[in-house]
């Protein structure tokens, strides 16, 4: 190390400088002052200590860089959210929380049916309350996209549906004019206007009316193109509204779209309620008026529906109770 070659350097030269100052028989010609001997040695020594302070300063040892063919530990990085999604697996809908809503069946209009062009008729979906809060007069089913049918946007609730109660909601429609396969989804608004995710829907948030609109002519129900079917069934109860413990009158108008026999049976909410069935010849097509039947509900929001046995073979259109304590 240099710093021991410094410390052996200053030992000789104080070496040396004694010997100077010893007595010596031989009296110098000029004599030479000791001090300033040994302040020029000193100085050199610590011109030589700056220098190697210099060369070798007193700084931390310099770091060593690993080397270079180490491996890089593993990083656990969380998975990227939000990333692309696979569009053809089925959206997942909450069963629990406020507004919940399960879509059951097609009550009317199964999928396909065969309309002529400019009918109308009366699809029916019928949905159950999943959640937890009650649905009232103020939801309402609404038109969300596809074909509108010359639906309204937005039809209130005929009645409030407790959690774990179900209704049937139904819009007026009518067949567009030109050819073609005809989709128009629906869904259901709460009070504030928000939409209600819907388990067992299209996209976890609607439901549908699929048609067929063809030259031939259409049926109502799942016959093919031109047969005779029942295309819609419209309802009057009165009074329209009422104590729960008046009797009601129940009035059903069922429209075809040609000449046949209609044969039919009232069903309805409750085991005590209309079911008297009976049939209807139809001359042509158009509407006709079955014979009415009445009913004291004893409570708000029962209904009465009117199963088509012949043609259609289906449940068609519904009658909502609304009454009065």
């Amino acid at each position: 190390m240099k710093i021991y070659r410094v410390l052996s350097i200053i030992i000789v030269a104080v070496l040396v400088l004694s010997a100077c100052n010893m007595p010596s028989t031989t009296q110098p010609t000029e004599q030479v002052n000791p001090n300033a001997v040994f302040t020029a040695a000193a100085q050199t020594v610590v011109a030589q200590l700056t220098q190697g302070a210099l060369l070798n300063p007193t700084s931390p040892p310099p770091t060593v860089a690993p080397p270079t063919n180490t491996p890089s530990a593993p990083t656990n990085t969380p998975p990227t959210i939000g990333g692309p999604t696979n569009t053809s697996a089925p959206v997942v809908v909450p069963t629990t929380g406020c507004d919940v809503a399960q879509f059951i069946t097609d009550v009317t209009i199964p999928d396909g049916t065969s309309f002529a062009a400019g009918a109308t008729f009366v699809k029916t979906w019928r949905l159950k309350n999943i959640g937890t809060c009650t649905w009232s007069s103020s939801y309402a089913l609404v038109f969300d996209s596809g074909t509108a049918m010359g639906g309204a946007s937005s039809v209130p609730l005929a009645s409030s549906v407790a959690p774990g109660g179900s209704i049937d909601v139904s819009v007026n429609l009518q067949a567009p004019s030109a050819d073609g396969t005809y989709k128009g989804f629906w869904g259901l608004a709460n009070a504030s206007g928000a939409r209600i995710p819907i388990a067992g829907g299209a996209s976890g948030r609607s439901f549908y009316v699929e048609i067929k609109v063809g030259s031939g002519g259409g049926t109502g129900g799942t016959e093919e193109a031109g047969k005779f079917a029942v295309t819609s069934v419209s309802f009057n109860v009165a009074p329209s509204t009422a104590a729960c413990s008046s009797s009601f009158t129940i009035t059903a108008t069922v429209i075809t779209n040609k000449a046949g026999d209609v044969t039919y049976k009232w069903v309805s909410s409750e085991a005590a309620g209309p079911s008297t069935s009976g049939s209807i010849t139809f001359d042509s097509a158009g509407s006709k008026t079955i014979p009415s039947v009445t009913w004291t509900p004893g409570a708000s929001g029962k209904w009465v529906d009117l199963y088509i046995d012949k043609p259609n073979h289906q449940q068609i259109g519904r009658a909502t109770i609304t009454c009065t304590p």
